[in-house]
């Protein structure tokens, strides 16, 4: 059941005001890397119930008469054609979205940088497409042993053969479409040739989680920690920040790694480090906003227990390795989560046992748990659809908001002229149905009118579904997970 346990107006002031202090801590220029997703965080706003997903862009937006943009990408990544799991784009036309969207929020976007650079073909393409769109190129180079041979890396023949981007507001802010883009690497190159021109700058850094002053094993940096499972990130406490305050903070495994090389970077361009730990560098409110725990643990556990769905059907579709199941189990195990904390597993699974086919259940913000089932004209997912818009709307179980005259000649239309196999209705079909139904039926209507309430619901699945009704699922806002088996045994699956 979804409640509210995250403030986010307070996180939104906040936050810039902590942003802003930092800027005046350096006397005018920083150069802030932004890790993670700006304007689409789904992660968090789960896990925080009441953090929007545009939050972090949103308190952007508050200081954007003093920010710019530069954004970050691996050349290797062009050349490699990445793709970005979450919404299935190469990193390239990400970064196209990436501007469209930051202009979008009234941000300027001043350049994009390609990140080891070495002439690739598919990089000098991109580079020519920026260009023509009005968009600066600025290229950086490999360093050799970087970025441990720090004798190389902060000198003129390491950071100083990167082109210096050309930047006009006081908060820099760089990011990237995804992890290993260069982002530190751009700041800190930035550092040395704003230090060599005279121009004070420093250096911060900006990841919602994990979040730092919780403990170690709060849910909520259990989940990151299972969100990044594929990664091989690792919560940890911040040695440095112990040993310099006695205070316990968390941190993750490659920014404790890598501190010790930061700090040397730094004190070799500004004369001395500004911080004492991985922890000082950064920047992040969300702990302090946080209103109700009890809601964000739930929702915590949650997500959890759908990394460990969404890992298994990974293997199962062969696109996983099992060790990464394997590992959110066993955070499972540590943090004393089952799988019967989620109560729509249990019913969907049962109504599959019940009927002997595939079922789903959905969870609706009241607690009530309602079921679909597989039949002759609808999907699982299809019936659930139906039967929670109905409970939402308060019509009796037996009223049929799409009667079968309705459904038939859409399901003829299908098999007989589309060419399908399956003539039942996936979700979007049931809902472009559904709106159709609402011009003259006035139950439909009600149904249609309670579409919103959808939006973070707890839903589950016997079976793997198709691609199809996960995007319907996912663009309403329902939490889907699937146990990691196929409807049929055929070996090809849209």
């Amino acid at each position: 059941m979804f409640k509210i346990g995250f403030d986010n107006e307070k996180y939104l002031n906040m936050q810039s005001e902590h942003i802003a202090e930092r800027i005046r801590q350096f006397g005018g220029k920083l150069y802030l890397e932004f890790g993670g997703k700006l304007f689409d965080d789904y992660h968090a706003s789960r896990v925080l119930p009441g953090f929007a997903p545009d939050s972090k862009i949103r308190m952007l937006s508050r200081l954007k008469d003093q920010a710019e943009i530069v954004i970050a990408i691996n050349a290797s990544d062009i050349e490699k054609n990445k793709v970005r799991g979450d919404i299935g784009i190469t990193y390239d036309l990400d970064v196209l979205r990436l501007i469209d969207a930051f202009r979008g929020f009234g941000l300027y976007v001043g350049s994009v940088v390609l990140t080891c650079y070495t002439g690739q073909a598919g990089a000098e393409a991109f580079a020519r497409k920026l260009d023509a769109l009005g968009v600066k190129v600025y290229r950086h180079y490999p360093i050799a042993g970087y970025p441990y041979n720090l004798k190389l890396v902060v000198s003129d023949e390491g950071y100083g053969k990167n082109d210096y981007i050309e930047t006009t507001r006081e908060l820099v802010v760089v990011t990237a479409p995804g992890p290993g883009s260069g982002k530190m690497a751009t700041c800190l190159s930035q550092l040395y040739h704003e230090q060599k021109r005279g121009v004070r700058a420093g250096y911060a850094k900006f990841e919602t989680f994990p979040i730092w002053n919780l403990p170690l094993k709060d849910p909520v940096n259990v989940a990151y920690e299972a969100a990044t499972a594929d990664l091989n990130d690792v919560n940890m406490i911040d040695p440095f920040h112990l040993e310099a305050y006695g205070v316990t903070t968390v941190n993750y495994n490659r920014d404790v790694e890598v501190f010790p090389v930061v700090r040397t970077c730094l004190e070799r361009m500004l004369g001395e480090c500004p911080y004492k730990s991985p922890t000082d560098m950064g920047v992040n409110m969300a702990g302090n906003c946080i209103i109700d725990w009890d809601a964000v643990h739930e929702a915590s556990r949650n997500e959890i227990i759908r990394r460990y769905y969404e890992a298994r059907c990974k293997v199962a579709r062969g696109e996983g390795v099992p060790e990464e199941a394997q590992k959110i189990e066993l955070l499972m195990e540590q943090a004393e989560i089952e799988l019967t904390d989620r109560p729509v597993i249990a019913a969907a699974n049962g109504k599959a046992v019940e009927t002997g086919g595939p079922a789903t259940a959905l969870e609706l913000p009241d607690g009530r748990i309602v079921t679909g089932k597989t039949s002759s004209l609808l999907g699982a997912s299809s019936a659930m659809l139906l039967n929670a818009l109905k409970a939402l709307a308060g019509l009796d179980k037996a009223v049929q908001l799409l009667p079968a005259e309705v459904i038939e000649p859409v399901m003829e239309l299908k098999t007989g002229r589309l060419g399908n196999h399956n003539p039942r209705l996936h979700t979007d079909e049931i809902l472009i149905a559904l709106c159709i139904s609402a011009v003259t039926d006035e139950n439909a209507k009600k149904a249609m009118d309670r579409l919103g309430e959808l939006h973070n619901c707890e839903a589950h699945a016997s079976v793997m579904l198709s691609s199809v009704d996960i995007n319907v699922f996912k663009k309403l806002g329902v939490n889907m997970t699937c146990e990691p088996v196929y409807q049929t045994k055929k070996l090809y699956h849209k």
